[in-house]
């Protein structure tokens, strides 16, 4: 079987390159939502209502202390019998947080949710916290980038 080789295929597929998170934040936006560490659960729960959001960053003034989700709600306040009244938020948060620069990108972010079993990740630049990445705002991205291979893989086939 002989295999011919076609530049401009190869030009075409050379351009399909994974977003960075710096461009995922430039089009997604990069607004935080955070709490301080001794926000309530249920003060916190109320913000994640209102903003249709699963998860806060949870700070110590610019520190990031780390994050709480509604899975820390529901593993730790509600399944353990404390109340999210009096319970504050650093006492529940996942705070062992794994974040990603500016220039990492959607592929490494996928990789890190899939094999750490996360669902937010947070972007640090120079010591602050820049934007959070949900797995939802990942895979987004992941499919338009394969539709748009798609789209090239079948622009060259009719070609």
């Amino acid at each position: 079987m002989t295999v011919f080789y076609h530049q401009k295929y190869h030009n075409d597929l050379r351009e399909i390159k994974m977003k960075t998170v710096h461009q995922l934040l430039q089009s997604k936006g990069s607004y935080v939502i955070s709490v301080p560490s001794d926000t309530t659960v249920y003060d916190a729960l109320l913000i994640m209502a209102e903003k249709q959001i699963g998860a806060v960053a949870v700070m110590d003034g610019e520190h990031l202390a780390g994050i709480f989700s509604e899975r820390d709600y529901a593993r730790e306040v509600v399944l353990k019998g404390r109340t999210s009244k009096t319970t504050p938020v650093k006492d529940i948060m996942s705070s062992k947080v794994i974040t990603v620069a500016l220039d990492n990108t959607v592929e490494d972010c996928m990789n890190l949710i899939t094999n750490k079993r996360i669902r937010h990740l947070p972007v640090l630049h120079n010591g602050k916290v820049t934007g959070i990445l949900s797995i939802g705002d990942l895979v987004k991205e992941t499919i338009a980038e394969q539709q748009l291979l798609i789209q090239q893989l079948e622009s060259y086939i009719q070609s």
